[in-house]
């Protein structure tokens, strides 16, 4: 059976994050996503994991569920929560500084308890943020949370995230050795972040036989899911997930496809500088270099610069473009070493997009709910529900943008230093479209 996963999420006690992200609102949200398994997030927390501890009951092995039992709309099953946090390792390496995020699976709560202890004992401040900071170099958060149990399993995400990404700009690390040392054959896999996409991450040698895996990273319920994983396995348990990331599951038990947000609407795809708002594709930096001409400093770099720093600049296609009978756009390996991925744009965005209004309105929002409500989770109506339901339902314009969006026909301006990327699925001013499209073009010597 196939699971749709969200397994990075963050609750209300951490930094930056809505209030409403709380067990019962993301189990709501995750059915009206369309998520069967998502992440409790933030274990660390002892406010939080008070609450993981008193609302959750394990109904797999390594899985729970909420006693008030939400059920997800196509499944109809209350949607499952896998225990994993984001921690944010800062140390000295090499006399460099570093900053690492990492994602931690633990396969239970028991488990759970003896990370928090033992991160207790160390002196820790694990009250202060649900995505605590420590201390620890990454190598050594590994070598001390495989020592607790086996059956941890750690991966390195949003990797290309400039500053707190392994291969960001500002790491210091150009590969998963340097980083992890003699432990780098214990990740089996990498978090892409927003900022790219499969494809891009399919360059680098060292991730030839390691998991591509993209999840939300979301502060917000209505967040969940712009990024998302779907399992093929053959009963939901932690277990089979982690065998699946491993690649030690075969075909029962594997990475059936991933949801992939536009990799130029995240904030960091482009080098530039978002007080001055100029920006630089990787083309341009080549050209005219990494100091803002307004001023004078040196750019925030960014994701496709840096990609094209270590994979190479001149490089073969390595992916084929399929449609599917719904008219989707799906990118397959060349090589069939990776499973395939779509790009999407969140529905709230292309119905506030026909509605010419936020995506954040009471308007948008009334027929989100209208269309979730009659014709399905969001990434049902992304994907598979026929247009002509989605128009009677949502309107005609609604169901040419999600059109639009299937194909990949619509153009974004792409985000830099923090600053997100512009979506255009209608614009009426060609000479906009065109600029923007040749940006696009520029990225890493991609035609799209």
């Amino acid at each position: 059976m196939t699971f749709v996963t969200d397994l990075h999420l963050h609750s209300k006690y951490s930094r930056a994050v809505s209030q409403n992200m709380i067990l019962p609102e993301m189990a709501r949200w995750a059915s009206l996503k369309g998520l069967d398994i998502i992440s409790a997030a933030d274990f660390t927390h002892p406010l939080w994991f008070r609450e993981l501890k008193s609302q959750l009951k394990e109904t797999s092995q390594g899985l729970y569920s909420l006693e008030s039992g939400i059920r997800n709309q196509e499944s109809g099953k209350s949607p499952l929560f896998l225990l994993t946090t984001e921690i944010a390792s800062i140390y000295k390496q090499g006399e460099k500084l570093r900053r690492i995020h990492n994602l931690v699976f633990a396969p239970n709560l028991e488990t759970v308890e003896k990370i928090n202890k033992e991160f207790t004992k160390r002196g820790f401040n694990l009250i202060a943020d649900g995505r605590p900071i420590i201390g620890l170099s990454s190598k050594d958060l590994l070598e001390l949370l495989l020592s607790i149990d086996k059956n941890i399993l750690l991966i390195p995400c949003h990797v290309w995230t400039p500053h707190f990404g392994v291969y960001g700009s500002k790491s210091g690390f150009d590969s998963l050795d340097e980083a992890f040392g003699d432990l780098a054959s214990y990740v089996y896999g990498i978090e892409t972040g927003i900022s790219s996409d499969p494809e891009m991450n399919w360059r680098l040698a060292e991730l030839k036989d390691r998991s591509i895996l993209s999840f939300s990273d979301a502060h917000s319920p209505a967040n969940m899911a712009r990024e998302a994983v779907a399992f093929e396995l053959a009963a939901p348990t932690y277990e089979n997930i982690i065998k699946a990331i491993m690649r030690k599951g075969g075909t029962k038990d594997r990475i059936a496809y991933t949801i992939e947000f536009y990799p130029e609407e995240g904030k960091y795809h482009y080098s530039g500088h978002r007080s001055c708002k100029i920006s630089f594709a990787p083309s341009e930096i080549a050209e005219k270099g990494t100091t803002c001409p307004v001023c004078r400093h040196e750019f925030t770099e960014g994701v496709a610069l840096r990609i094209e720093q270590l994979a190479g600049a001149e490089f073969a296609k390595v992916y084929e473009e399929k449609e599917s009978a719904r008219g989707v756009k799906w990118y397959t390996d060349k090589s069939k070493n990776h499973p395939p991925y779509v790009k999407l744009v969140r529905l709230a965005q292309v119905i506030g997009g026909a509605m010419e209004v936020s995506d954040k309105s009471i308007k948008v929002q009334a027929v989100y709910d209208k269309v979730t409500h009659e014709l399905g989770s969001e990434i049902e109506v992304l994907l598979k529900t026929p247009l002509s339901q989605i128009e009677k339902t949502g309107g005609a314009k609604l169901s040419q943008g999600l059109d639009k969006v299937r194909r990949g026909n619509i153009v974004i301006d792409p985000g830099y230093d923090g600053e997100y990327g512009k979506v255009r699925i209608w614009n009426s001013d060609s000479n906009i479209v065109q600029a923007a499209e040749e940006k696009q073009k520029s990225q890493l010597g991609l035609q799209f």
